[in-house]
């Protein structure tokens, strides 16, 4: 029997949602979405990245989920969203506002955190109307909007054409990734994470990562190779911060040094010594951390009223 896409005891475990609900995209396609904490409380929404699901926010949703309403939701093709043949940037923002429609009042305003293709999803929705109508703040977590194959750092060799075709070779493959194992551990822990990661940590990000489907992997993965979001980044006019580990093989902080000088409205910038590219899984508390200081700051409602 193979094993659950996601831990099931630990700080990584899923908490149970609140709520789980579906929500139909501009095209027709289904996002799974997933709704946790009280009714009322400000209100937080989390995009995954590539590979990923809601699952990946784990340590996230339990902690904020005590004090606020955290909307996280399956990118198409990912979790339980099932695929689309439409895997485009476009369609990324599409699903975005959806889920902010479905879940948000039309005069309500969250605070939205992206990792990876989470983040590029927010760049690609910025200059969207419904976007801005209910973005307070933006948190964005390992990412960059272009050059991501070329910039990579999975493979170690001299910066080049070479390395390039070969990175996007092995990051687009279509085969399966197969069962976890020692060896497969290994080899996400040198790709993803930090020296220092933990085998909880590892063992939680292998078993979200090996869950994800390999057609809608490889499509996504053309898209990223292709992704040239600088536009948005410039459309991005919500208070926004951009966090990035300095070990980060996939987006290297070259990335995020890019975006602070591109970003209309950058609030802060931190750069976490040895750390991967996993970071809400790597830093769980100093992301939730970073979480709550830009609702506090940007929302005004930091905590549910009591007896609310």
């Amino acid at each position: 029997m193979s094993r659950p896409a996601h831990v099931t005891s630990g700080p990584y475990a899923p908490p149970a949602a609140a709520r789980e609900l579906t929500v139909r995209s501009a095209d027709g396609a289904r996002l799974h979405v997933e709704v946790h904490g009280p009714e009322g409380a400000p209100v937080v929404v989390l995009a995954h990245g590539w590979t990923c699901s809601t699952a990946f926010w784990a340590a996230q949703i339990r902690d904020l989920s005590a004090d606020h309403r955290v909307v996280a939701y399956d990118q198409r093709g990912h979790g339980r969203s099932p695929a689309s043949p439409a895997c485009t940037t476009e369609a990324l923002a599409d699903d975005l506002e959806a889920v902010l429609a479905a879940t948000l009042a039309p005069d309500e305003k969250a605070v939205v955190v992206g990792h990876s293709m989470g983040g590029m999803t927010v760049l690609a929705a910025a200059a969207r109307p419904r976007f801005r109508a209910h973005t307070a703040a933006v948190l964005l977590c390992s990412t960059g909007s272009t050059r991501l194959v070329a910039e990579a750092l999975v493979l170690p060799m001299r910066a080049g054409r070479m390395r390039t075709w070969l990175t996007g070779r092995v990051l687009g493959s279509r085969a399966p990734l197969g069962p976890i194992t020692p060896v497969s551990l290994r080899i996400l822990k040198y790709a993803t994470m930090g020296a220092g990661s933990t085998p909880a940590m590892v063992e939680a990000c292998a078993r979200v990562v090996h869950g994800c489907r390999s057609a809608p992997r490889h499509a996504w993965s053309r898209v990223l190779a292709a992704l040239n979001l600088e536009s948005g980044t410039g459309e991005l006019t919500v208070p926004t911060e951009v966090l990035v580990g300095t070990a980060d093989r996939l987006t290297p902080p070259v990335h995020t040094r890019a975006l602070v000088a591109a970003l209309p409205h950058c609030v802060g910038s931190t750069e976490l010594p040895g750390l991967g590219h996993m970071t809400p899984v790597e830093a769980p508390e100093l992301v939730t951390g970073k979480i709550r200081a830009l609702v506090t700051t940007y929302t005004g409602n930091a905590q549910v009223k009591e007896g609310a």
